[in-house]
């Protein structure tokens, strides 16, 4: 009994975390995600801060942002090769808000010195399965959420070049329920729980170059994020004769969220018109394993060390911003966003493909110095098919996202 015993707790969190493209949200200014996500040579409002906190220096005003989105992701697996019962199932429809928060702007009028901070959320959302679908051993709940706090100085050196930086400190959390194939006569499955509470910190620095009146350049560096979870709690529901075997207990686990790099280009062609295109790099090979080290240990409940493996990304964002007039503008834009799973790593904690993105919003100002935002985004994914080497569980996955959201910018 032994062997079998020590495989399921082997493999019990094999493959909990799965981080990929849809984990990062690209979602830190209302203006910017209309534009397909750009945001990194046009300074436009405080989510510059963001975007390239260079562009800090060069807002003409101090201002108050804030945006709220309403992410909605609609996900269905299907069995390879189908025809059998049950070779279908989707993810319960759940939608999460994530928020941004900015103030900032030059410290006087005209001033060369700019000084803002920033509450954003750049990873998260989750996925709920029924908790008798054919991969509940693998998953049937996680939620994720990370919350950045950003102070941020930015120096406008002179009518061309600024710099800026941010420090970063991120704090986050973590719950995940998924089936025990550990049956009695009262309990069909067992069940295992975690929670746990992250943190880390980094940094956001970046360039801006205002080149001509028509023309801006911004490159920024996003530091990765070493998300450590100093004492998480894992709870098991099991037959009560092997009780003993998963016990209550603390474990300790850490994720390396990946650093950006983000080239970015501005042109007016017109007084009225702006193209906008941001290409990202983005590190996920800092992802190479995730590690479970359980305070308790017991001859079936070892820590745990899975290989991720995931690999690094380029991801390219192209976006035009149209002023009607001094009250409304229109913008659109679209995302290729490819995904740093590897193949036989897909796994349905949230599975992972190449995204597609498109985008579109409009601002209205209803005063000189209040402007209110609205974006609408649409993403799919290929359809992938593939199986995690951990738990031998498989199939083909698609995910579809819709994601309507507001902000409202204030200038002092």
């Amino acid at each position: 009994m032994k062997k079998p015993l020590l495989l399921i707790g082997s493999v019990l969190l094999s493959s909990s975390i799965a981080f990929g493209a849809a984990f990062q949200l690209n979602l830190q200014g209302i203006r910017q995600l209309a534009m397909g996500g750009t945001g990194a040579a046009v300074p436009w409002d405080a989510s510059t801060i963001f975007y390239n906190p260079a562009g800090l220096s060069d807002l003409g005003h101090v201002q108050a942002y804030a945006s709220i989105q309403a992410l909605t992701p609609r996900t269905r697996w299907i069995a390879t090769p189908t025809g059998a019962p049950g070779d279908m199932a989707d993810a319960n429809n759940r939608t999460y808000t994530p928020f941004n928060v900015y103030v900032g702007g030059p410290i006087a009028d005209k001033s060369r010195i700019g000084l803002g901070v920033a509450v954003y959320t750049p990873f998260g959302t989750g996925i709920k399965w029924d908790d008798n679908w054919a991969g509940r051993y693998s998953i049937q709940e996680i939620q994720l959420q990370s919350i950045f706090i950003q102070p941020t100085i930015s120096y406008k050196v002179n009518d061309i070049i600024s710099v800026g930086g941010g420090f970063v400190f991120a704090t986050g959390n973590i719950d995940l329920r998924k089936a025990v194939p550990l049956q009695s006569q009262s309990v069909a499955d067992g069940a295992a729980e975690l929670k746990g509470n992250a943190n880390g910190v980094g940094y956001n620095i970046g360039l801006h170059l205002n080149a001509t009146d028509w023309l801006q350049f911004g490159i920024t560096y996003r530091s990765g994020v070493n998300m450590k979870v100093n004492r998480g709690y894992a709870t098991f529901t099991v037959p009560s004769s092997l009780s003993s075997q998963f016990p209550y207990t603390a474990f300790k686990s850490n994720v390396n969220l990946p650093r950006v790099v983000t080239v970015g280009w501005g042109f007016k062609p017109t007084r009225n018109l702006t193209i906008q295109a941001d290409g990202n790099f983005v590190g996920w090979s800092s992802y190479d394993s995730l590690r479970f080290d359980y305070e308790t240990n017991t001859a079936s409940l070892q820590d745990v060390h899975t290989p991720r493996r995931y690999k690094n990304t380029f991801a390219i964002r192209l976006g035009a911003h149209y002023k009607i007039n001094d009250r409304f503008a229109v913008m659109v834009g679209g995302a290729y966003d490819p995904s740093p799973v590897k193949d036989g790593y897909l796994s349905p904690e949230l599975p992972d493909a190449n995204h597609y993105t498109a985008t579109g919003g409009i601002t209205f100002k209803p005063m000189r110095r209040m402007t209110i935002m609205g974006v609408f985004e649409y993403v799919f994914t290929d359809k992938r098919t593939g199986v995690v080497l951990a738990d031998n569980f498989g199939g083909q996955y698609q995910t579809k996202i819709i994601n309507p959201g507001i902000g409202v910018s204030f200038d002092f």
